[in-house]
């Protein structure tokens, strides 16, 4: 008996050490930025016995138990790169971001104060990398997969310095003045060319003498593959009832393949209006219609205009297209008609020269949008937010950080604030869950139990002498 005692005697040192290292952990660990408490766990060990007459001690046994899912306080950071996540969910992180680390181990953490590095790539104060999912302008994902870790890239900004993004969309607002007098359809040939009658009246196709000027014009800026800024006029003139002849053009027709875009023209056609001074967009014989610089009908609404760059110069760029939105049918959010003068209401273009990067903005969704010194933004990853069945099965890693487990279930990514998933909340910080009075106290009660297991171990051997005395 005194043997077993003996032995249950160490295994309680053995346990209580181990969970004084814990609390050691805990307590040096009390300023760590998104470090999760761990407690010591006991457990009995016991000896089975044939006869209920006596008892045979067993011990005890020491475990841990992470408490990964417990949420931290979020205190404000001044950063804008400082993280945290309001819910259930994790940063995605690597150890690194070069092709070698390609197929390394993907992390998990809530340790979410990023900085950059040299190369501009942003890593935590683990040198842990954060990974995101490529967006286009507008924040969509571009992963095909979006459940799949291997669509994630390292975040970093700094390779879009001097970017640019070529046009794809023009949306205009107008409105022409119905009370324009008809011009004689014999003085406008849309297919003879860009409509610029003042400058250019040799291109009108069937004017037979004289000048014509447009009844309406404006212009819009648009941009190519590389950036570069190129003024397109739009010009109108009225040769009907609630009907309108139209052309854009490029402002400089040298920039364009003068075979594709004669005269500079972009595209032609009607514009139709309903009675009550909306579009006509239906389709239907009346309906507003859209031709292409060799006066092949696009689709309209929604169809793109082919645009073919010059390249003979010393600048080649890549050749785009172009969706004009007028508005909706039958809605008055796009061109319309009334009483008023014809003017330019609004207008929205994508693309830009986007210049140098001025900083990084980070959003409750997630989007991680550049902002570039000539005021631009763009939007450039979305962070997913990793979440899994059973966060407190996650194995603990180096740097305050998670690997997947059989414990924890398969991850799942998502994004902020959708399917349980928390929110992103930039600019703050989650502190530490531990409660340092509450530690203190632990210790004390782990401390006691270690001095009460010495002294099973010193009563043990006084038997034991006893019984080498007899």
């Amino acid at each position: 008996m005194a043997f077993t005692a003996l032995a249950a005697g160490v295994s309680g040192l053995q346990a209580f050490t181990e969970g004084v290292g814990v609390i050691a952990d805990n307590i040096t660990n009390v300023n760590t930025i998104g470090y999760k408490e761990t407690r010591s766990r006991f457990s009995t060990l016991v000896t089975e016995t044939a006869a209920l007459s006596s008892y045979s001690p067993g011990g005890v046994r020491a475990f841990s138990d992470t408490l990964v899912s417990k949420q931290g306080l979020l205190q404000p950071s001044g950063s804008a790169t400082d993280l945290s996540i309001d819910g259930a969910g994790f940063f995605v992180v690597r150890q690194g971001t070069s092709a070698e680390d390609a197929n390394g181990e993907f992390l998990f953490t809530r340790a979410g104060a990023f900085s950059q590095d040299d190369e501009g790539f942003y890593k935590n104060t683990a040198g842990l990398y954060l990974m995101g999912w490529p967006t286009d302008s507008t924040g969509a994902v571009s992963a095909s997969n979006q459940s799949d870790l291997g669509e994630l890239r390292p975040i970093n900004i700094n390779n879009l310095n001097g970017f640019g993004s070529a046009t794809s969309t023009v949306s205009l607002r107008v409105n022409l003045d119905t009370a324009t007098a008809v011009t004689p359809t014999t003085t406008y040939d849309p297919s003879g060319g860009a409509y610029n009658a003042s400058t250019n009246p040799t291109g009108l196709g069937a004017i037979a003498a004289g000048v014509v000027t447009a009844d309406f014009e404006t212009n819009i800026t648009i941009y190519d593959s590389q950036g570069r800024s190129h003024l397109v006029n739009m010009s109108a003139i009225k040769t009907g009832t609630n009907s309108w002849s139209y052309e854009a053009y490029f402002d400089d027709p040298t920039v364009v393949d003068s075979s594709a875009h004669p005269n500079g023209l972009i595209a032609s056609g009607e514009l139709n209006f309903n009675t009550d001074g909306s579009i006509d967009l239906s389709g239907g014989s009346n309906t507003s219609t859209m031709l292409d610089s060799t006066s092949t009908a696009i689709t309209f609404p929604g169809g793109s205009i082919p645009i073919t760059f010059d390249s003979s110069g010393a600048t080649a760029v890549e050749d785009g297209s172009i969706t004009f939105d007028f508005g909706d049918d039958g809605l008055k959010n796009g061109f319309v008609q009334s009483s008023t003068e014809s003017s330019r209401l609004s207008f929205s273009v994508d693309g830009a020269a986007f210049g140098n990067i001025n900083g990084v903005s980070i959003g409750e969704d997630g989007i991680v949008t550049a902002l570039f010194d000539n005021g631009l933004t763009l939007s450039v990853y979305k962070l997913p937010v990793a979440v899994f069945q059973n966060a407190d099965g996650l194995s603990r890693r180096q740097g305050n950080a998670f690997g997947s487990s059989d414990l924890s279930g398969e991850v799942n990514l998502q994004h902020p604030g959708e399917s349980g998933a928390g929110k992103v909340a930039p600019n703050s910080l989650e502190q530490s869950t531990v409660d340092l009075a509450s530690e203190f106290a632990e210790l004390i009660k782990v401390q006691r139990a270690f001095s009460a297991s010495t002294r099973i171990i010193t009563t043990s051997d006084q038997i034991l002498e006893e019984l080498t005395r007899l």
